[in-house]
């Protein structure tokens, strides 16, 4: 199924279900007011929801209405917990030289992951406010799961059981910001301001082969003031989602709404391009000797689109979102 929430003025918004090719909606509001109740109550729910999905791809549901991206907020506009993680090592290792830092402890068995701000995320065209172009402003393409309840110390093989929706994210970050952030041992705070979403949230059935492994195997296309960056594979993840998950969980348990992400998607292979800008400025003083390319300024856009490996559109929908100062 496919879920979206509209903006209703709200903290949690309207939840909505969204037709296959992506261009009906109807409210699902019937079923559950917003998406964090239905997944608090997801196995009394997703059956509901399920059905409503399949009456409106057979065009036969009163009410539905032309699917308009800008109306919609983030799937969970606000989250239990945001917790992102660095899964595509090569993207890690290129930070380190980035920032020239030592090498993480462990980086190849233990899962690196930060918690970040749940409370105001963004939709997939909304402006997004930042204080100064002097902080380095990077978008950051991932993907991610939410989870339903996941038990301490769960097993990954257990922890893929727990994820409910998978979502598409773009997790802003301020570079200048987050060098002496990294260095105190607290981890991120201002250098990771809220984070967006694609507009779609969908169940890991609607990728059929392309959730395997425990990983979307797709590629995310990336475009900076509309020239091509970048398509990375998700495939190449290092660790999987269940491993991600039963990393957080290792101590504490997860509440519903939980959303994992898996940090920067990030190949080995040049050709792949980059998801984020601070990538590709480690690999011009890697492979040109110098840096040639500068953050992000006020009035630029990215638009990121994950797709199936044989060109489709992915069922996420889009970000595209413009990069303006704050008041």
């Amino acid at each position: 199924m496919r879920l979206a929430t509209l903006r209703d003025g709200s903290l949690d918004g309207r939840l909505i279900v969204v037709s296959r090719d992506l261009t009906r909606a109807v409210a699902a509001t019937s079923i559950a007011p917003n998406l964090l109740d239905a997944l608090q109550r997801w196995d009394e729910l997703k059956v509901p929801l399920a059905d409503l999905c399949d009456d409106l791809d057979a065009g036969d549901v009163p009410g539905a209405f032309a699917f308009d991206p800008s109306r919609c907020a983030a799937p969970l506009p606000r989250s239990p917990q945001w917790l992102d993680a660095s899964a595509f090592l090569n993207h890690g290792r290129l930070m380190e030289r980035a920032f020239n830092t030592p090498p993480i402890p462990d980086f190849d068995t233990i899962p690196v992951m930060y918690q970040g701000a749940s409370d105001d995320f963004l939709g997939p065209t909304d402006d997004v406010p930042l204080p100064s172009v002097a902080d380095g402003i990077d978008f950051e393409g991932e993907f991610g799961v939410i989870c339903g309840p996941v038990p301490m110390a769960v097993t990954p093989e257990a922890a893929l059981d727990c994820v409910r929706l998978i979502v598409q994210v773009n997790d802003w970050s301020l570079r200048a910001l987050g060098p002496r952030e990294m260095t105190t041992g607290f981890g991120f705070l201002q250098a990771k301001p809220s984070t967006s979403f694609a507009p779609i949230a969908v169940t890991p059935d609607e990728l059929g082969d392309a959730w395997r492994d425990g990983r979307v195997q797709m590629r995310l296309h990336v475009q900076w003031n509309g020239e091509h960056f970048g398509e990375p594979h998700g495939g190449e993840m290092n660790y999987h989602f269940g491993e991600l998950v039963a990393h957080a969980a290792r101590t504490r348990k997860l509440t519903a709404g939980t959303i994992v992400g898996s940090g920067t998607v990030s190949n080995t292979s040049r050709d792949a391009g980059s998801a984020c800008i601070a990538e590709r400025r480690v690999i011009e003083k890697i492979d040109l000797g110098e840096i040639r390319t500068g953050f992000m300024k006020f009035g630029d856009h990215v638009r990121m689109q994950a797709r199936f490996d044989d060109g489709r559109d992915g069922p996420f929908g889009t970000i595209e979102q413009r990069v303006v100062a704050a008041l």
